[in-house]
């Protein structure tokens, strides 16, 4: 299984690229409902700093990204609190299809179909690097965290369940 094979640009890395945001590029085959710990799993990766992108709703049905640690789940309760809503909820994943223009498992923040608003949590921002995916199924990209604040107006959320 190669680590390095070369993956076509997707949205996510076209964007990057514009904005001269250094990558590392990570293969590893995916598997249906592996999530995160899988993909850490198969590259040898800390669990923790392999995250997730979520695309969440609020109770107006406005879509919203969270990034959380592949091995954490969201408190939706927190994050509705935080964010300034009612009540956020996972969306359908068609519905999140339509919203980032990715198929989900293969959901990056980067090169998004809608702007939506960002939120990370803040604990993600300590670690050195972040392995997140690159807008494809069994692709992920390693960035320095503070790009997803820099480029994508991340607000710093705690809504990690322990």
């Amino acid at each position: 299984m190669s680590k390095s094979r070369h993956v076509s640009e997707t949205p996510a890395t076209q964007f990057l690229r514009q904005h001269k945001v250094a990558f590392t590029e990570h293969t590893y085959d995916y598997i249906d409902h592996g999530g995160a710990g899988e993909a850490a799993r198969q590259l040898g990766l800390d669990p923790h700093a392999v995250v997730k992108t979520l695309i969440m709703e609020d109770e107006a049905a406005r879509p919203l990204v969270v990034i959380m640690h592949g091995d954490r789940e969201v408190s939706t309760k927190n994050l509705a609190r935080q964010a300034g809503c009612k009540k956020v909820a996972p969306c359908q994943p068609e519905v999140a299809q339509r919203h980032s223009g990715y198929q989900v498992g293969g959901t990056s923040p980067f090169g998004t179909r809608k702007r939506m608003p960002v939120y990370v949590e803040a604990s993600i921002l300590s670690h050195p690097e972040v392995y997140i995916n690159g807008g494809r199924r069994g692709y992920l990209v390693g960035i320095a965290p503070a790009v997803l604040v820099e480029l994508l107006g991340a607000k710093t959320v705690s809504v990690g369940l322990e």
